[in-house]
């Protein structure tokens, strides 16, 4: 494996710890507060974790603007608002039906459906004319299988509620995220990115927090150290190992990657919240980590041929 796709690959896995574990504090955050405070609160809080990056790198980055006669700084450059801004958006959308799902049902079981975008990236993908080869179409069955074992009760689709619905919503736009992240990380700075798609995230959770909700400040602080966790860990961290890891990797193949986050959060809410998984948990667990990584030696096998 090369180093940048080893880079890439890193990225992508440090990520989806940080997002499996997140659930846990998600979970125990809605206890205090609503949906659109908690969203609000910790994607700003993403941002001003990324905030002192940026202004450090827009000073070395005016320097040298200034020696090479250019005026267009890293802030300046409205390439990466206008590609943020439409990742915060999407970005938005996907964490707040998420966050309500919590509603309704478990962290666990909400990890695992919010994966379901490993389905949808490759779908929206051909739209776009990008085809995934079979073997890789292959290791997406079998992680929707292990997916289903893990998400679906035994007692089958009927016993979906409304949080398997909004958790499904959720996992549509993360894969619209996810092709967004694709299609700009490469043309523009990753931390500028991340930075303006947290900005614009929270803006906008924030505004309708204030139209739908009623934050108070006791509550707020009661749910202060989920949202520090999920503010500068998930958001400031993961999403950003999110836009650097995607600079090296396909996105259906990150999408793969990625849907480890659900392991992690099944993991994490049977040793925080004693959300003990069944055996047939545990088959799709051991299922979808093998689709991971078959998807990986897929990859490896496809390059293998025209490579250097």
């Amino acid at each position: 494996m090369k180093k940048s796709q080893f880079k890439g690959v890193l990225c992508l896995c440090i990520a989806a710890f940080v997002w499996g574990s997140s659930f846990v504090a998600q979970s125990i955050g809605m206890e205090k507060i609503e949906a659109f405070t908690y969203n609000g609160i910790r994607t700003l809080m993403g941002a001003a974790t990324l905030l002192p990056i940026v202004l450090f790198r827009e000073m070395k980055g005016a320097k040298k603007a200034s020696r090479a006669g250019r005026k267009e700084t890293v802030i300046g450059n409205r390439q990466v608002w206008a590609a943020g801004a439409l990742m915060g958006l999407a970005l938005c959308v996907a964490s707040n039906f998420q966050q309500f799902a919590f509603n309704y049902t478990t962290s666990g079981k909400i990890a695992f459906i919010t994966a379901l975008y490993m389905l949808f990236v490759p779908v929206f993908g051909l739209a776009l004319g990008k085809k995934p080869p079979a073997l890789i179409w292959g290791c997406i069955a079998l992680a929707a299988a292990g997916l289903y074992f893990l998400s679906i009760p035994a007692g089958g689709l009927t016993a979906l509620n409304r949080g398997d619905v909004l958790s499904l919503i959720c996992a549509a736009f993360f894969a619209v995220q996810i092709l967004l992240v694709e299609r700009y990380a490469g043309d523009n700075d990753p931390i500028m990115l991340s930075f303006v798609q947290f900005l614009v995230s929270g803006v906008i959770s924030c505004a309708l927090m204030f139209i739908f909700e009623t934050p108070k400040i006791p509550q707020i602080n009661e749910a202060i150290l989920p949202l520090l966790y999920s503010g500068v860990m998930s958001c400031g961290v993961a999403y950003t190992l999110q836009v650097v890891g995607q600079k090296y990797t396909e996105s259906t193949l990150a999408s793969l990657i990625m849907c480890a986050e659900s392991v992690f959060g099944v993991l994490s809410a049977a040793v925080i919240l004693h959300e003990i998984p069944t055996g047939r948990e545990i088959a799709g667990c051991a299922m979808m980590l093998t689709a991971i990584v078959s998807a990986q030696m897929a990859g490896r096998v496809k390059k293998r041929p025209g490579s250097a």
